[in-house]
This record gives structure tokens, sequence and C-alpha cells, in this order.
């Protein structure tokens, strides 16, 4: 098996997973069945086909897409486990409006429950310290970047004035704007004395 055929089953098996916990999703992709997508993210390309269930599984390579989803690479996690709307504002789409709309609606709203799935393995307790324990580590890393690019934007504005400040350009803009001012006036100036020193 290529490890892009491993890929895109592992892919499968990872949202077929969230659809078997969400009737709804499999209620909205059924009609669709027999209908094929494709998901591209360069280099990786997947071409699902959806079931009568209302899962997704492999199409078969000759297949025709009724809908291409085209995203770059980095928001493709973002998708299934992610900020899915962000992701989602980053997808060019071609083809069948209301697959797409569907497959938009579906992208947007399947989430993974982590803590479920850890309890089956760790029970309710630990699974859910550990769901807590990583929220806290996101926010830790989050409030540590936020703090890291401000320190950072601000060393190199004041301290090593490699960037312009926003009230420094501000000032600026002030400064240019009262030079033209001056500049205007004084050229309407040594228009009247040249006009009266002809007389």
């Amino acid at each position: 098996m290529s490890a892009l055929n491993f890929g895109t089953r592992g892919a499968l098996a990872a949202i077929n997973h969230l659809l078997a916990r969400a009737d709804w999703a499999r209620e909205r992709l059924a009609p669709h069945a027999g209908r094929c997508a494709r998901l591209h993210a360069e280099p990786v390309e997947l071409l699902l086909a959806i079931d009568s269930a209302g899962y997704l599984v492999d199409a078969e390579a000759d297949a025709e897409p009724g809908v291409t989803l085209s995203l770059p690479l980095a928001a493709l996690p973002g998708l299934i486990g992610g900020d899915a709307n962000k992701a989602m504002n980053a997808v060019r789409i071609e083809g069948n409006a209301e697959l797409a709309d569907t497959l938009g609606f579906l992208f947007r709203n399947l989430r993974w429950d982590a803590e479920e799935d850890l309890s089956r393995v760790f029970g309710d307790i630990v699974a859910h310290r550990m769901v807590l324990g990583a929220g806290s580590l996101r926010r830790m890393h989050e409030r540590a970047w936020a703090g890291l690019t401000g320190n950072l934007a601000e060393y190199l504005a004041e301290e090593q004035q490699a960037l312009v400040t926003r009230g420094a350009l501000a000032a600026l803009g002030d400064e240019l704007r009262a030079l033209r001012d001056d500049l205007a006036r004084l050229d309407k100036r040594v228009g009247r004395v040249s006009v009266s020193g002809r007389r």
C-alpha cells in the first residue's frame, strides 16, 4: 500500500469516525449517494464518493467528481479538527452547487469530541482532565506567542526603529500635510512677488 493510499484511507477513517456519531451529517450526505468529490490540497488529492448510508468511501480512479474543493495544504487539518470556518474561507469550490453547499455545511459543523473518544480508553475523569490540560496548554501557547510577537514588534519599532508605529506614521502624515500647506502658501507668495516685480 502506498503512502498516499494509506493517507487517503486515514483521512476517510477520520471523517467516517466523526460521521458515525453525527446522524444529521449522514442524513445530509445520503441524498448525494453515488456522487464524488475531489479534495485538492497540493500535493494531496483525495477522490471521495458518498455511499447510501451517508459515509465517505474511496471513489473509483476514473470517477468524475461532482465538486472539487481546493485549499492550501496548511488549512486541511482545520476542516476536521480546527477552525473549520477559517479553513472553509480558504477553499475554492468548483462544480455542483448543492453538493458543495452540503460539504461546506458538513465541514463547518462536524466536530471531533476528543473527550468522548479518550474516555473509552482512559475513563471519564482522566479524559476530562486531559482535554482541560490540552486546552490550558493551547491557551498558554497562544498567550506566549502573542507576547513574543508583541515584544518583537515593540523592540523593532522602539529600539531598532526598523518598524514604524502607527502613532509615528500618523505624526509623519500630519507633518507632510502641514508641509504641503506651507509649500502651497509659499508658492502663492512667490507668484504674487513675481507678478508685482514685473510691474
